[in-house]
This record gives structure tokens, C-alpha cells and sequence, in this order.
């Protein structure tokens, strides 16, 4: 058995080794044919044509040295439109001193010229500044402030997207050309790479697991685990959690870095999809690897708990079929990539006006897609919340909840269970559910009237700070790369606005509840220790008192780690809830009340 498990070390380091070198395994050279097939449009190709042309021919050994050259060419393409279509200030000066303290669209005519780049001007001034003809300001200076403003916004948002590069296309751009232009081993053996690579991480994984797994009693063993160094925050666990953040931070920031990885899973993509893969796809097969393979972990550790096979398999389901090989398989059908298990507001960018449009334009297929994601929000989820509590979805559907309880289960007992790291989990996760709505309305404002701003807010701005520090930063840097330092449920805890709203139908209208016998507990705390979500289990189960936490997801395993059979899953009624902690502090209740 030791044999074994050394052998799957062995063969899953040797995989990993070779993951991490192939990050630095290619060459770059551009040219004007790879330019010219991976730009479409003429606009954008002639732009960069010029600006990209120095570079064609020159080989760069790493993707650092190739990509910064390409941005120097994308800076200077920018400045150059940023001189040709901005609202300079001799043009804000003339709109203020026309219109003193209130904007008056017919006055505009006489300050931008008559030609192609006036009437641009004057077309963004009103879609990014029509809240101004609405505004009243008390002096003339209160409302120059008010038009730098909007000529601040025009210069970093419409020149950028209409006339430039925004950040997202030159991302995109970046990661495409360095795609393109890649050569070496890589490339002229992806198929080869991938099968070498992961078949070895499988492999090395698998046999680590299953002997282990199988020689020992099922449930959680408490052997030790705190002597662990990959287990305690130890010097194992915080190499892997720095591995983890840097990955998600290449993948969201600078995925142009990582074409290599890319190319290996070509292979795989063009099977599924007809076309090659992206950063996502690679995210996505990475992602449901992890799922499956630690999936099996769980299986064999739980195979005495009928709950938790099901629920395992369940999210090894959704995850393979619903997140990753469905979505596929519509875009080779030439259909919209939808998962139809990703809900608002965790799929935050649901009702943004690019994927409105893109869902209308499909036909009926991306009606019902519209139709479906509607329902799931605004039906579904307080349906299924009231007869099984947030449980069905964050531990049975979701693909976070699916990787924090296969992959994550290791770093389960390293969720802070103090009073105050359950304050500060009540506001910042309300708090993210409350931006995701606002910004929501923001975009939703947009895309029936056009206007990027809302009560002087550039809706714009809100969908952007939610995408990259919400939806990145802390879903994906955080979330996931913070396992080994702080449990398998930050994301849950802190941020997931939809486990928030989950949350607050489970606490206050569910019939779902974990109820306890006290008169058994022997205050082992097992239930505590390996609660992912940080609830103090045993202060409920010393006092008898059900368990009704919005933050609870119904995992079980506090029930399954209890020697005593003092704590049980159940859906009854909605009577006699009984307060929490801090509700009992604020009104002055005893324990008994």
C-alpha cells in the first residue's frame, strides 16, 4: 500500500513538473499573415497593421517580451485615437460657457465641427452627458466639474471601445496574437503534451487516493490531521494555496501567458466544440478534472453515508454534463455557451446588454435560455430553498459548492469558527448581494435606454468593479486560492451573493434544519471542527437548539463525524425556530426562551 501510494507521488510531482515547464515552453514570432487571420475586423486590422508591423518576423523567446511589445503598439494605437475623438478642453470651456448651468442639446451643434469626427463627438457627449440636460447646477463651475467628468468617461470608456483597444479587447487581442504566433514543442505536439501531462497527474492522483481510501474505515479520521503541513496552513498548504492564487491571477489578468497550456487541450476542444480552445476552456476542463478525480476521494471517504454519495455524485453530474460538456456541445451546434445550472446573481453578468442581445438574437433557443435563467432566479430558488433549504443547490448543483467539497474537503476544518469572523461574514456577503443588485439595475437602465449612466453613476464602472474584484478577485483569486489558508468555503462564506440570497430565505422561511438531541452530546466537538461554512455546531447541539443558519449549505458532515447521533438533516415545519446567538444577545433572551 505505502508502495503505491509513493508511486502515485512519483508519477502525480513528475505530471506537475512538467504542467508548470510547459508554462515556459514556447517561441513567438508574428507575422502579417497571423495578424491577418486572427483580426476580422477591417477597422481593428488596419489600425493595428500599422502599429504592429515593426514586429513582424522578430522571435521572442517568452511570452513576457512578446506581450510587451504588443502593448507598447496597443498604447501607442490608443493615444493616437484618444487625440483624434476626445472632448478637448476648448470644447468643454465652449459647452459650458453656452449653456452656464444646464445643458442644452441644440448648443452642442454649434461646438463640435460638421464632419465625421464632430458628429462622433456630439453622438457620445449625449449618450455618456444626456443626464446633464436633466440636471440643474448652482454655478458655472459645479458644472464644468459635471462635463470633465462625462468627457473623462468618454475618453476611457467610448473612444476605447468604439474608436481603440478597451483593456478586455486588448486582453483578448493579446491572447489571441500570442496563441497565434506560438511555436515549439507545444505546438507541433498537443495532443502528445496533454496525454503525457495529465495522464500522469490522473494516474499519479488516482493511486494515491483509491489504496488509502480503501484500506481504511470510511468518515473523517482525526489522525493527525493538524500535524499536516499541506492540512494546518503549514508549509505545504501555503505553497499550494500561492500556486492556486497566482493560476487564477494569470488566468483573469494576463491570460496571454498561458497560451501554452491552452494549445495542449486544442486537441480536446476542437473534439467538443468544433473550434480551438480559450482560457475558459482550459479553466473548464481544469476545473471539472478536479471535481471528478477528488470526487472519487470523497466517494471512497463517505461510502458508508448513502447522503454523501449521492451528493457527490450529483455535483460530479453537474459539473461534467451541465457546466462543462453541454455548453460545449452548443456552441458546435452554433447556439449560445449557457449553463443551465448557473443562476443570477451568482452568474452576475446575466442580464448585462451584450449577453441580452446576444440570447435574443439566437431565436428561440436564447429565449428559452432567457426564460430559464429568469425563472431559476426568481421561482425556482425560493421553491427549492423553502423545501430543502439552500442545500439543494450549494451542495448538490453548484460548481463552486462541487469544488470546495471535493478538491476543498482536505482544508474543511480550517474555517474560522469565532463570533467575529461571523459578523464580518454577514455584512460582506449581504454586502456583495446588495452591489450585485444595484449594479444589475445599472445594467439592466442600460440596455432599455442606451444611457451609461443612472442618477449620475456610470453603469459601466459598477458592472467593471464587480467583475474584476468580485467575479475575479474574490470569487476565483480568493475563493479558491485561499483553500489551504482559510477553509473550503471562502467564496461561500464571504462573497456568493446568490448563497446570500439562498441564505436569507433558509433562515427566515425553509423548512430545512439540522436538529439536535443534546441530551447526547458528550462535547467531542467534531461537529465544529470540520464544519466548512464556520459555525460553532456544538454550542447548538450542548443546548438541544435546532440549527437554522442562513449560512448553512447542508453539507451533513458535521452529522456524519458525530459519534453520538446527536445531530440530524431534516425538512420539517416551520415552528418552533429558535433564535441564534447574536439575536439572543440583542433582545435579552435566555438560551431556554
Amino acid at each position: 500500500m505505502k508502495h503505491l501510494r509513493l508511486t502515485g507521488l512519483s508519477l502525480f510531482i513528475s505530471g506537475f513538473i512538467l504542467f508548470i515547464l510547459t508554462f515556459f515552453a514556447g517561441n513567438y514570432k508574428l507575422t502579417g499573415e497571423i495578424l491577418n487571420a486572427t483580426v476580422k475586423d477591417d477597422a481593428q486590422f488596419k489600425l493595428l497593421e500599422t502599429g504592429l508591423s515593426p514586429l513582424y518576423n522578430q522571435e521572442f523567446s517568452n511570452s513576457f517580451q512578446f506581450v510587451g511589445k504588443l502593448n507598447a503598439a496597443f498604447r501607442e494605437i490608443n493615444n493616437k485615437q484618444i487625440a483624434t475623438y476626445e472632448i478637448t478642453g476648448s470644447e468643454a470651456d465652449q459647452i459650458v460657457q453656452l449653456n452656464e448651468t444646464q445643458l442644452n442639446a441644440e448648443t452642442l451643434a454649434s461646438v463640435f465641427a460638421e464632419n465625421d469626427i464632430g458628429q462622433y463627438k456630439r453622438k457620445v457627449f449625449l449618450q455618456y452627458g444626456g443626464w446633464l440636460i436633466q440636471a440643474s447646477f448652482s454655478s458655472a463651475e459645479e458644472f464644468r466639474t459635471a462635463v470633465e467628468k462625462v468627457a473623462n468617461d468618454i475618453r476611457k470608456y467610448a473612444i476605447m471601445n468604439d474608436k481603440g483597444f478597451s483593456k478586455y479587447a486588448i486582453r483578448d487581442l493579446d491572447f489571441q496574437l500570442t496563441k497565434a504566433s506560438s511555436f515549439g514543442i507545444i505546438t507541433r505536439s498537443p495532443s502528445m503534451a496533454m496525454f503525457i501531462i495529465y495522464g500522469l497527474c490522473i494516474l499519479g492522483g488516482l493511486l494515491m487516493i483509491i489504496p488509502v481510501y480503501l484500506s481504511e474505515p470510511p468518515g473523517i479520521k482525526n489522525n493527525g490531521i493538524y500535524k499536516n503541513p499541506m492540512k494546518n496552513r503549514g508549509w505545504l498548504g501555503i505553497l499550494t494555496g500561492s500556486f492556486l492564487i497566482l493560476f487564477y491571477i494569470f488566468l483573469y489578468f494576463y491570460p496571454e501567458h498561458m497560451t501554452q497550456w491552452v494549445i495542449m487541450v486544442d486537441p480536446l476542444s476542437y473534439f467538443l466544440n468544433g473550434d480551438q480552445a480559450g482560457r475558459f476552456f482550459l479553466y473548464g476542463f481544469l476545473y471539472t478534472l478536479c471535481v471528478l478525480v477528488m470526487g472519487i476521494r470523497m466517494i471512497l471517504k463517505y461510502r458508508h453515508s448513502r447522503y454523501h454519495l449521492i451528493r457527490t455524485f450529483s455535483v460530479m453530474f453537474f459539473q461534467l454534463a451541465f457546466a462543462f460538456l453541454i455548453p460545449e456541445f452548443l456552441v458546435r451546434l452554433n447556439q449560445p455557451f449557457f449553463d443551465f445550472k448557473n443562476i443570477w446573481p451568482l452568474d452576475y453578468d446575466f442580464f448585462f446588454d451584450s449577453e441580452i442581445i446576444k440570447l435574443v438574437q439566437s431565436g428561440s433557443i436564447g429565449l428559452f435560455m432567457l426564460f430559464w435563467g429568469i425563472l431559476l432566479a426568481i421561482i425556482v430558488v425560493p421553491l427549492f430553498t423553502y423545501l430543502y433549504g439552500k442545500r439543494w443547490y450549494c451542495s448538490w448543483v453548484c460548481g463552486c459548492g462541487g469544488l470546495a467539497e471535493t478538491l476543498g474537503d482536505p482544508y474543511r476544518q480550517l474555517s474560522d469558527k469565532s463570533l467575529k469572523a461571523w459578523k464580518i461574514e454577514r455584512w460582506m456577503v449581504h454586502g456583495v448581494l446588495a452591489f450585485s443588485v444595484i449594479m444589475t439595475i445599472g445594467v439592466i437602465y442600460t440596455y432599455f435606454t442606451g444611457s451609461g449612466n443612472l442618477l449620475g453613476i456610470n453603469t459601466y464602472s459598477l458592472r467593471e468593479i464587480y467583475g474584476v474584484w468580485i467575479g475575479a478577485g474574490f470569487a476565483g483569486v480568493v475563493g479558491t486560492g485561499f483553500y489551504p489558508l482559510m477553509g473550503n468555503r471562502v467564496w461561500c462564506r464571504f462573497g456568493c451573493p446568490l448563497a446570500a440570497y439562498l441564505g436569507l430565505i433558509q433562515r427566515f422561511k425553509s423548512r430545512f434544519r439540522i436538529t439536535t438531541n443534546g441530551g447526547q452530546c458528550i462535547s467531542c466537538g467534531n461537529c465544529s471542527t470540520y464544519c466548512e461554512m464556520g459555525i460553532d455546531v456544538r454550542w447548538y447541539a450542548q443546548r438541544g437548539q435546532n440549527i437554522v443558519r442562513s449560512s448553512c449549505v447542508g453539507c451533513g458532515v458535521c452529522a456524519s463525524v458525530c459519534p453520538r447521533g446527536v445531530l440530524k438533516l431534516e425538512n420539517g415545519s416551520l415552528k418552533n425556530r429558535i433564535p441564534d446567538p447574536i439575536e439572543i444577545g440583542k433582545n435579552g433572551l435566555t438560551l431556554n426562551s
